[in-house]
């Protein structure tokens, strides 16, 4: 089928997104150029910045893709002080982003759970209630994730990484801390706790197909998600995936189903927000910037302090490692400018899909 028929489709199934992401040329040209026009309709072409800090590297979890993954002897591990995330958090309310992500190794312990609790009471506090918080920690039971969403968070990230289930087997360790229905389940519970609720995907995973990545998309769709941020798998020396590293797409293969993947979406699911990854930029370094121009709305500068920033390496060559927040900053309103967008300062940003799907 032509890209032009493709496109006009009010629906799509398997094969439709395999043609999609698998094509090149004009067609791709005229690809992009359509989700772009999607979004702009849509949503207008305002990019929302949250300010991105790595509270620690601390995890229960065993993951094999990931760098901080449990078993992982030679990580060094760290957690922020609380007065370094709310410099932090400070830092963000004073640059006016809007908001801000807490991300980290996930925890379910008393001492962690409460601490998550009190830290949101505190930065609500210090920004007079206008700094929105989005937290991305791991899988949750549903009274944990009820308490923070009532001490102030009101988006949460919890990546399914892929919606093959064998798939899914294939890149975590076979126990009952990493269980696909688990971590299915716990982003129902988000959207049941009232939060704008984000998920995503891995890009170009070993063994992953472009029919998997295709139902990848439908999956998304099908589970009204409010909010995506995926990228390129990028490999970790220290990983059990390590060893499959000869098996993968080139990196410039996975930039570019990438860059497919976040057009499509964005066609099927015009009003979510979709966050041009830092996976991108470490593929190319204008790689979050092609995204934008191609439809994503969300972009998350690195506000981690320096000192343990190094130290949050989820896969090799993570970009952003010697850069301070406020040169970050600057230089991320200027490159968001040059993509043809801009940036909206002082907004939440919060997903018109969200308030859709809540009526």
């Amino acid at each position: 089928m032509e890209i032009d028929s493709l496109l006009k489709q009010t629906s799509f199934c398997n094969n439709d997104l395999v043609s999609l992401l698998t094509c090149t040329n004009q067609a791709e040209e005229q690809l992009f150029a359509y989700s772009k026009y999607i979004r702009d309709t849509t949503i207008g072409n305002s990019v929302h910045m949250r300010g991105l800090v790595e509270i620690s590297n601390i995890c229960i979890k065993d993951c094999l893709y990931c760098g901080i993954r449990r078993s992982n002897n030679h990580a060094q591990r760290y957690s922020l002080t609380d007065e370094e995330i709310l410099n932090a958090a400070s830092f963000a309310h004073r640059y006016q982003y809007g908001s801000i992500v807490l991300q980290g190794g996930e925890r379910k312990d008393k001492a962690f759970t409460e601490r998550i609790e009190q830290l949101l009471l505190k930065i609500k506090k210090l920004s007079n209630n206008t700094l929105g918080i989005t937290l991305s920690l791991g899988e949750q039971n549903k009274e944990t994730l009820q308490r923070w969403k009532d001490a102030g968070a009101h988006r949460y990230l919890l990546r399914i990484e892929t919606s093959n289930e064998k798939l899914y087997q294939k890149i975590h360790p076979k126990d009952e801390l990493h269980n696909f229905h688990t971590r299915l389940e716990c982003i129902h519970l988000l959207q049941e706790c009232g939060y704008q609720t984000g998920t995503g995907v891995m890009i170009g995973l070993p063994d992953q197909t472009i029919e998997d990545l295709a139902n990848d998309l439908l999956f998304l769709k099908n589970i009204d998600v409010d909010m995506v941020g995926m990228g390129p798998y990028l490999e970790h020396h220290e990983t059990p995936l390590w060893e499959k590293r000869n098996q993968l797409l080139t990196p410039k293969q996975r930039l570019q189903l990438g860059l497919h993947m976040v057009s499509c979406l964005r066609i099927l699911m015009p009003d979510i927000n979709i966050a041009a990854t830092t996976a991108l930029q470490a593929i190319d370094p204008y790689g979050r910037e092609k995204a934008l121009e191609i439809g994503a709305n969300v972009i998350m500068p690195n506000i981690t302090p320096l000192t343990n920033r190094a130290n949050y390496q989820l896969y090799e060559n993570k970009p952003g490692m010697d850069e301070g927040a406020e040169e970050s900053t600057q230089r991320l309103i200027e490159s968001v400018r040059k993509s043809g967008c801009q940036v909206q300062l002082a907004s939440w940003g919060d997903s018109q899909h969200f308030f859709k799907r809540s009526n």
